[in-house]
């Protein structure tokens, strides 16, 4: 897995509301533009950029999917991937179920790693 990329994608996309509005309405499309235009930058210019950084099949997979699960088992970051899909899903989960039922959702699919060292830690 590339950590650092999967993170990075986490990170900047956290950080803007359109580009959350654009992830969750079209993943897959926002992904290849991502790709293309963020995900190759160093820094925040266009002045340096790189051309070997990629998702894997699975890193794009589950990033299309919104599976927070995966991700966290590839080892992307816990923290980034967690305020990511609250910041994607935390209103429409709230709406049907109340205050915290996404990050409950989110602990509950995670409750294996109950114990464990994190992946995102120990990789």
């Amino acid at each position: 897995m590339s950590k650092y990329y999967v993170d990075k994608f986490l990170y900047t996309t956290d950080r803007d509301p359109e580009l959350m509005a654009r992830y969750k309405s079209e993943p897959a499309d926002y992904l290849d533009w991502w790709e293309q235009h963020l995900g190759r930058r160093l820094g925040d210019s266009d002045a340096e950029t790189t051309s070997w950084l990629r998702f894997t099949d699975v890193e794009r997979t589950a990033l299309i999917e919104h599976d927070y699960v995966t991700l966290f088992e590839l080892g992307a970051h816990f923290f980034l991937s967690l305020t990511i899909y609250i910041g994607l899903y935390n209103d429409d989960y709230e709406a049907r179920s109340g205050p915290l039922s996404f990050q409950r959702e989110y602990a509950a699919k995670l409750q294996s790693w109950r114990g464990r060292p994190y992946p995102s830690v120990i990789c």
